[in-house]
C-alpha cells in the first residue's frame, strides 16, 4: 500500500509542476474549434473584476440557483457542473468554453485561491483519482456556485474553504476574455 501512495503523490507533484508552467491554447481539445484571438478590450486580460463582466457572470449564475442536477445537462431544465459553467458563460458574456471540467481546467490561466475574483472558475478532484472532475464559478469570500450531484442535487452555493470542497480543491483560474466564440 505504501508503494501505491508514493506513486500517487509523485504523480500529483509532477502534474502540478506541469500545470503551473503550462498555458494552453484554445484548440487543445479535439473537436474544440480554434478561437479567433482579438485584442483585449478596455485593457482587460481576463474575465474577473473589471468593467462589470464578473457581475454579469455572477448575477446570471445566481439566477440558476435551484435548477436540478442532470448528468450531461447544459440547459435551463438541468445541468451537470461543466454544463452549468458553459451555460452561464455563454449566456452572460457570450463566451464559449470547452465542455468538460477537465478541458475547462486546461483552458484557464491558473491562479492561487487568494488571487481569484468573482466570476473565475474553480476546479476539484471529487473522485480522489488525481484528476479534475468537478468545477464551479467563484463568487468571492470562499464561496462558489456549481451544479452539485451531491445532497443538494441542484445548482447551489458551497464553501470551498472547509470540509469536502477544501479537501478536494485543485486550483482556480481566469478565463481569457479576448478569445471569443
Amino acid at each position: 500500500m505504501r508503494y501505491h501512495t508514493y506513486i500517487f503523490i509523485s504523480a500529483l507533484l509532477l502534474l502540478q509542476g506541469c500545470f503551473l508552467s503550462f498555458q494552453p491554447s484554445a484548440d487543445l481539445q479535439s473537436g474544440w474549434q480554434k478561437s479567433v484571438v482579438e485584442e483585449p478590450q478596455y485593457g482587460e486580460a481576463a474575465i474577473g473584476g473589471e468593467y462589470g463582466v464578473s457581475d454579469k457572470i455572477v448575477s446570471f449564475a445566481r439566477a440558476q440557483l435551484g435548477t436540478p442536477y442532470r448528468y450531461g445537462g447544459m440547459k435551463r431544465g438541468g445541468f451537470d457542473c461543466s454544463g452549468f459553467v458553459c451555460y452561464v458563460y455563454g449566456h452572460a458574456v457570450g463566451k464559449k468554453l470547452p465542455r468538460t471540467a477537465a478541458a475547462q481546467s486546461s483552458y484557464v490561466r491558473m491562479y492561487d485561491l487568494s488571487q481569484l475574483e468573482a466570476g473565475d472558475l474553480v476546479f476539484f478532484d471529487t473522485s480522489g483519482r488525481g484528476s479534475v472532475n468537478h468545477c464551479g464559478i467563484y463568487l468571492g469570500n470562499g464561496k462558489f456556485i456549481h451544479a452539485s450531484s451531491g445532497k443538494a442535487y441542484s445548482v447551489t452555493i458551497s464553501d470551498l474553504t472547509r470540509g469536502f470542497y477544501r479537501r478536494t480543491y485543485c486550483w482556480g483560474g481566469k478565463v481569457p476574455l479576448w478569445q471569443t466564440k
